[in-house]
């Protein structure tokens, strides 16, 4: 099964194709400019890379969120366009459990891993998550124990210590900007290329997790700027 992949939550993003479980072509995308104007050519030229068409993908999968607006809703376009052209299912993936799901390799049964993205305004979007017994990049991986929520570094921390939990370490940009906050409870990680982990989680849940294009629901934690501008203009 050949599937697309669109990680668009961040300024850099990535694309990735996987066949199976098996990483096809996965590269960064290019975090000087906006994914606008260099997201087509980045799909088509990972594509090639690959001697692979769009008309070759059985799946389609994308992250849902949290992260920037208007790249999450880029993403999220460009992979509705693509499945209801070619006929396909979707499995959008949230980017909290993405970073979780690549950082849980390796960790114990049991164990806990958080999630932390920078949401901007000195606040990170988090998730903490529990490792249970199954395949890396099955959806029943993790499950989870908190989040998605958006609040400041010190407040998520205390929620989690007032709750006895201690994370193996926490993956994300949150994370290794936060580190020091974050030095007294778990190692910060650097979050890697998602594309190929959201890829690799939709070819494993996409029986009972895809979507047709027009159901995918953004996640978006926080409520876009835009709306809170226009309500406070309206009181």
């Amino acid at each position: 099964m050949h599937v697309l992949a669109l990680d668009t939550t961040t300024r850099e993003g990535s694309v990735a194709i996987v066949d199976g479980q098996r990483v096809v072509v996965e590269r960064r995308g290019d975090g000087s400019r906006s994914h606008g104007e260099r997201l087509p050519a980045e799909v088509l030229g990972a594509l090639r890379a690959c001697g692979l068409t769009t008309a070759d993908m059985d799946l389609f999968a994308v992250a849902s969120g949290p992260g920037s607006f208007t790249g999450r809703r880029i993403g999220i376009a460009t992979i509705q366009g693509l499945a209801v052209v070619h006929r396909k299912r979707i499995v959008p993936v949230s980017a909290l459990r993405a970073m979780a799901q690549a950082a849980s390799i390796g960790l114990p049964e049991g164990g806990l891993v958080g999630a932390w993205m920078d949401a901007h305004r000195q606040d990170v979007f988090s998730a903490l998550y529990r490792v249970e017994r199954a395949e890396p990049f099955a959806l029943d991986r993790l499950s989870e124990i908190d989040g998605p929520i958006v609040a400041s570094p010190s407040s998520t921390l205390s929620r989690w210590s007032a709750a006895r939990h201690r994370p193996a370490c926490v993956v994300g940009d949150g994370a290794i900007k936060y580190c020091e906050e974050l030095a007294n409870l778990a190692p910060a990680r650097p979050a890697p290329p998602l594309a190929s982990v959201i890829a690799r989680i939709a070819a494993q849940c996409y029986r009972s997790c895809s979507v047709d294009p027009a159901a995918i629901q953004p996640l978006y934690v926080r409520r876009p700027d835009a709306e809170i501008a226009r309500d406070a203009i309206r009181r």
